[in-house]
């Protein structure tokens, strides 16, 4: 069997590096390419030919009153329908970065039906983000290639961690929380295992440390620049949205603290909606389609009432930032706190998919409204709410500052720190502990 102490092979294998990242990064910019323009079109193209064709129902956020009970209805059903049909549930974030640094692989048996069932939530308004299936679909994939070109050497096998790491990294534009989380084994830090020494009936010829780390590099290299390649020629794509300067002063130093303490106790909301829609899922047993169409009914009513709780949350957040103004205080921090809650409970009652670009959402909407009520800097309240509303639900501040890196300047980023930490540190009241 041929090794990667052999050059020949050696080159191989990071050409192979290069390109499995490039294919992360195209696939992750045709996923949201594809999302973006179904949910245009069910979302803005045909509420908008409804109202044409009833006036005296053209109103509402959607252009036409009832759509959103409509559409989240019907979302529910196919949903439900879908589960119950194929038995496909994409698994969470946590779940795939397990996979992946356990078995350096990730089953690819399955692949077209955990696309589908990625993107269906999405498509119909979810208040949940695109990380968790997408980047299992792009593990499996790279899984896939791996397998088949073992006969050069089992490093290959790498090729799946590499493909997740460029994934994350295109998916979030954030470079340090794609190369962190995948050798963590976990998208919060949480159960990491710090061996990377496994078992194995296979010869694998480890690089050294500092040859890993230009691998990794390259891998995340090729996905981050082809997404923001395709992204340039084509349009499409999505990612964390970018602040500008933020101006801290006194009024901004005396409210740092508050502003994350507020944002920890909004993050614990998400437990508390996650336990109690857990319960509440258990007690409905195996019934997938009434779940479903149930997380759509309350889908469609926070939706109707609180529009921005709807969506990933990645493209409202770019809206935000030049409407916030003209949203009163209360409707803003509104949404955060309703958002927050929403996205756990769609999750455990059959809308799977991941909790990141939402929590991140209700941080920045939840820091406009308080900037609005307080009078302080806009983006430091956004940086300090959104830092600890993720640290309260992350738990691990190193992860926090990671994903949220590249979206704030320097200012914004020390009291994001602090606020990450902060949040970080307080335990969680133990009836929201698993």
């Amino acid at each position: 069997m041929g090794n990667l102490a052999k050059p020949k092979n050696r080159a191989l294998f990071l050409a192979s590096v290069a390109v499995t990242g490039a294919f992360a990064g195209a696939a992750v910019w045709l996923f949201f390419f594809a999302m973006e323009h179904g949910i245009d079109y069910l979302w803005t193209e045909i509420p908008q030919m409804l109202g044409v064709a009833s006036p005296e129902l053209a109103s509402g956020p959607f252009g036409f009153l009832p759509y959103p009970f409509f559409v989240c209805l019907l979302g529910g059903l196919l949903i439900g329908l879908y589960e119950k049909m194929t038995g496909t549930k994409t698994d969470d974030l946590n779940q795939v970065m397990a996979k992946v640094k356990r078995d350096c692989r990730y089953p690819y048996d399955n692949l077209g039906k955990l696309s589908l069932a990625a993107l269906l939530p999405l498509l119909f308004g979810g208040s949940i983000g695109p990380e968790a299936g997408l980047t299992g679909v792009i593990a499996g994939l790279c899984s896939w290639v791996g397998d088949r070109m073992r006969c050069f050497g089992a490093e290959f096998r790498q090729l799946t961690l590499l493909g997740t790491q460029a994934a994350l990294t295109a998916l979030f534009t954030a470079p340090v929380f794609g190369f962190v989380a995948p050798l963590a084994g976990s998208a919060d830090g949480q159960g990491a295992d710090d061996d990377e020494d496994s078992a194995s009936d296979e010869i694998t010829i480890k690089l050294p440390k500092a040859q890993k780390t230009v691998v990794y590099g390259i891998a995340i290299a090729g996905g981050l620049g082809t997404y923001l390649l395709l992204g340039q020629l084509m349009g499409g794509g999505m990612g964390m949205p970018r602040f500008e300067a933020a101006q801290v002063g006194n009024l901004e130093l005396a409210w740092l603290i508050p502003l994350a303490l507020i944002g920890t106790v909004c993050g614990w909301l998400y437990f508390v909606s996650e336990h109690a829609s857990e319960a509440l899922a258990h007690a409905m047993g195996e019934h997938p389609v009434i779940k479903a169409m149930l997380a759509g009914l309350a889908l469609a009513i926070c939706g109707t009432v609180l529009p921005y709780t709807m969506f990933a949350g990645e493209t409202q957040a770019d809206v935000l930032m030049e409407t916030y103004m003209t949203i009163p205080a209360g409707v803003l921090i509104a949404t955060g706190l309703v958002k927050a809650m929403l996205t756990p409970a769609l999750i455990n009652m059959g809308w799977r998919g991941g909790h990141f670009f939402p929590v991140i959402f209700s941080g920045v909407s939840l820091g406009y409204g308080l900037a609005v009520f307080t009078g302080a800097d806009p983006v430091f309240c956004v940086a300090v709410c959104t830092a600890s509303m993720m640290g309260a639900v992350m738990r691990q501040p190193v992860m926090v500052v990671g994903l949220l890196l590249m979206c704030f300047p320097l200012k914004g980023i020390v009291c994001m720190i602090i606020a990450a930490v902060i949040a970080a540190g307080i335990p969680l009241p133990k009836p929201l502990r698993k």
